[in-house]
């Protein structure tokens, strides 16, 4: 058994990235000790193994293999997820899956009882402490292929949301995506951009989008909450910041043929007249030779409707054509298909809110009281948006 599990490993084929893996390292390394009869060098990666297991939080080398079979990038779930049919390749996932079951199977009182026949006699206490790790394989063929078809594999498999900065992706295992019953006020806004983005999942062609408007009115947390909507599960979300706005063209490009749909997040997009970034988002926007994958869109918040910023300078120049130089610069916003203004509430709608968040909270407040104070708020912070709503009954819970 031990000897034709050492072969077979030796011959996985569409999985090598696993292989690569150091547990990997020290499981072939138990296995060619205990080929080779050297039962010191066995007994050294039997301990190893489990200390490996451990330090990741598993149970058993079953659950590490299924774990990393779903979430390692690997020819078989890329093949399956860019619609390529390839029965070499499937037949090699194949072989190399039934393979892994059977070292997940592998039971370590046969192993134990393998090192003590190349042991000499005052080993024999050690084997008898040694910790097991639990055997069994929690996966097949069948239940990994089925995985992959619905949530791909590798990191976009794992996680929702990333960060992409210098040329790096990084993934955010926790973020930060409020529930639609903590969203607060400008509900036709949201509807637009859910709809908007319900038709993408769907495989439609869609507007690139832009939230603009006052702060603290929700733009952000509009787009971020998408990924709480039901239904939403194919959705990835990658917020590009400001660093990573020149290599945005490459981030895109990776991205294409994948079967889950990208929404690229810029937060507060604006740009100084000189800022070399601007025509690198403007060709995204606009279309360059290279075409844009069909699942990618751009969604972006602005606290200015036309996100370029100008001064009296600009308009004061020698340039021959300087109005057609600002019109082209500040005609940037006009390229997102879909644009949603996010404006600061009325006193009335202000005045609601407050009142809806402290009942929410369970303030025992008169509400004449309360808002006759919230108006005085307002007069000494203007800013009627939940945000203030938020503060201003912060202060009142501070007193």
């Amino acid at each position: 058994m031990i000897h034709e599990l050492r072969a077979a490993l030796l011959g996985i084929s569409s999985y090598r990235a696993l292989m690569e893996e150091p547990l990997m390292g020290s499981v072939r390394r138990l296995l060619d000790a205990l080929v080779k009869n050297r039962g010191e060098e066995a007994l050294e990666a039997y301990t190893d193994v489990f200390y490996r297991l451990r330090r990741e939080g598993n149970m058993g080398l079953g659950e590490w293999i299924w774990d990393k079979l779903r979430y390692l990038e690997s020819p078989y779930p890329t093949a399956l997820g860019t619609g390529v049919c390839d029965p070499a390749l499937e037949s090699a996932a194949r072989r190399d899956i039934e393979t892994l079951a059977l070292l997940a199977g592998l039971d370590c009182d046969r192993l134990i009882s393998s090192m003590a026949k190349r042991l000499a006699e005052e080993f024999a206490p050690v084997l008898a402490g040694l910790p097991r790790w639990r055997a069994g394989a929690p996966f097949t063929f069948q239940s990994l292929t089925e995985f992959y078809r619905v949530h791909g594999a590798g990191r976009f498999a794992r996680y929702r949301a990333f960060l992409w900065s210098d040329g790096a992706l990084i993934p955010v295992a926790d973020p930060d995506c409020p529930a639609e019953e903590e969203m607060l006020g400008y509900t036709l806004q949201r509807e637009q951009v859910i709809a908007n983005t319900r038709a993408f999942l769907e495989g439609r062609r869609v507007n690139d989008v832009l939230l603009y408007g006052d702060s603290g009115t929700g733009k952000s947390a509009t787009v971020k909450a998408l990924l709480s909507v039901p239904g939403f599960d194919r959705l990835r979300l990658i917020e590009v910041q400001k660093d990573g706005l020149r290599d945005m063209a490459g981030l895109i490009r990776s991205l294409a043929g994948r079967q889950q749909r990208f929404i690229l997040f810029i937060d507060d997009l604006a740009f100084d007249q000189d800022d070399r970034t601007y025509s690198v988002v403007k060709t995204i926007l606009e279309g360059g030779l290279e075409k844009r994958p069909d699942n990618v869109a751009i969604y972006a918040t602005s606290n200015r409707r036309l996100l370029v910023r100008q001064t009296f300078s600009d308009r004061a120049g020698d340039e021959v054509d300087a109005q057609e130089t600002i019109q082209e610069k500040t005609a940037l916003s006009d390229r997102f298909g879909l644009r949603i203004p996010y404006l600061g509430l009325s006193k009335g709608e202000f005045l609601d809110l407050v009142e809806k968040l402290a009942r929410r909270k369970g303030m025992d407040v008169d509400a004449a009281d309360l808002r006759r104070e919230a108006v005085k708020w307002d007069m000494k912070f203007p800013g009627r948006t939940p945000r203030g709503a938020w503060q201003f009954l912060a202060s009142l819970s501070a007193k």
